[in-house]
Order: structure tokens, then C-alpha cells, then sequence
């Protein structure tokens, strides 16, 4: 079954807070990133310490390095914690190795493999050959072999991950769009329901959830379309 997280991407831990009460019914995690982590720190996630925590900072750094951030998170507990693919194996074999070390209670550690908002024009002007699904995919093997639980990745590429990977990893989608909403800076999206389809494990929402005039109401009109 799908789940849903919101992503509360926003600088004030009092609104962070607010919101999170309001769509807790409906969300199994809450997605904290890189916006709210630079401006509240630990101290700000700990106040949603009553929530399961995806905690999405996208760590990509020599393997040293990431294991050390990720050593130091594990006191936040969070569930969830991204890092890059394309930082390579060591690097995310030292962050596995690193996460061991909380146990049965670690976070599950998600390899990002190309960012929703990058499309075929743009991967190419990085340097990127063969287009976004083969890339996806050649980064998502990489990853899992190297000790990742599961991948991020755009809606677009769930199927074609299941189809390669079968049912094991963690899929977390972002890019996610109910219909008539606003794609905002996304370029590869689906609605909910065709995502969870797809067969992706979680679905992050942001924008439609904590930008709508009732976000406990937009919340719940989600969870319903996936349940």
C-alpha cells in the first residue's frame, strides 16, 4: 500500500508545527528539507519528534564526510534520509555503514537518482548521455548495490523501476501533482493515483497539501485518491 508524506518546506518551526497537526490524519511522515533544516537546525526538527520524520537533505560529499553527517543525525531518528547516487558506492556504502550504527531504529538511507526537476535539455547540458530513464536507472543499480534501501525518483520512472528491480526497494516519489494542480518547477509528474499505481511506496506532496486553503482538507482528498 501507498503511503503519503507531506512536505513541510518552510522556515518557521511554528508553522511547521501548526501544520503537521493539522494533516497528521492523513500523513504517515513528514518530509523536512534542506529550507527548514538550514534555518532551524536539530532543534527545529525535534519539535515534529511526535511524527515519523523523512528527513531529505540530499548528502553528497567525499564518503568521510557523509558518513560523519549522517553519524551525526542518527540522534534525530529520523526515518527516512537521502543522499545523492551520484555520489558513488563508497559513499553510499559509508553512509549504510554509518546508519548501522542506530540499530534496529536507523533511518532507511534513499538514493536520489536525478532530480524531478530536471529534464532531457537539462541532464544533457550536465553532460548526461543516453537520457533521464537510463541514467535513473543506471544510478538506482549503482545505489542499491551499494547498500541503499531504496531510491527517490520521479513518478514517470517508478514502473520501469519496479519492472527492473522488483518489489524490494523503497520508492519515494516526489513530483507528485493531484490533477489540475500547478506543476510549479516539476518536470515529471503524475497524479497520485497513477503514481501509486506505479507501484511507488510513498508519495511526497508539498505544495498542493501546504500551499491550499485548507491543507488538512487537501491532505486527506490525497490519501483518499491512493488508499
Amino acid at each position: 500500500m501507498t503511503g503519503l508524506i507531506a512536505a513541510i518546506d518552510t522556515t518557521d518551526p511554528q508553522r511547521a508545527r501548526a501544520l503537521a497537526t493539522a494533516i497528521a490524519p492523513s500523513c504517515g511522515m513528514l518530509k523536512l528539507g534542506l529550507e527548514f533544516f538550514l534555518a532551524n537546525g536539530s532543534d527545529g526538527v525535534r519539535l515534529i519528534d511526535d511524527r515519523p520524520v523523512f528527513l531529505d537533505l540530499k548528502l553528497h560529499d567525499i564518503p568521510n564526510t557523509v558518513a560523519g553527517g549522517v553519524r551525526a543525525i542518527l540522534p534525530l531518528r529520523p526515518a527516512l534520509l537521502t543522499i545523492h547516487a551520484s555520489g558513488g558506492s563508497a559513499m553510499i556504502a559509508a553512509a549504510r555503514e554509518a546508519a548501522e550504527a542506530a540499530g534496529a531504529e536507523r533511518p532507511k538511507i534513499l538514493a536520489v537518482t536525478v532530480l524531478t526537476s530536471l529534464g532531457s535539455e537539462a541532464l544533457h547540458a550536465t553532460g548526461v548521455a543516453g537520457g533521464g530513464r537510463q541514467q535513473v536507472l543506471r544510478l538506482a543499480r549503482l545505489a542499491l548495490a551499494a547498500g541503499a534501501d531504496g531510491l527517490v525518483c520521479s513518478p514517470l520512472e517508478v514502473s520501469m523501476l519496479r519492472d527492473a528491480l522488483g518489489e524490494g526497494p523503497v520508492l519515494v516519489v516526489p513530483g507528485i501533482r493531484p490533477a489540475g494542480a500547478d506543476k510549479g518547477d516539476q518536470a515529471r509528474t503524475l497524479t497520485p493515483r497513477e503514481a501509486a499505481d506505479a507501484g511507488a511506496t510513498w508519495l511526497v506532496v508539498g505544495r498542493p497539501i501546504t500551499a491550499a486553503a485548507d491543507p488538512a482538507a487537501a491532505a486527506a482528498a490525497i490519501a483518499a485518491e491512493i488508499a
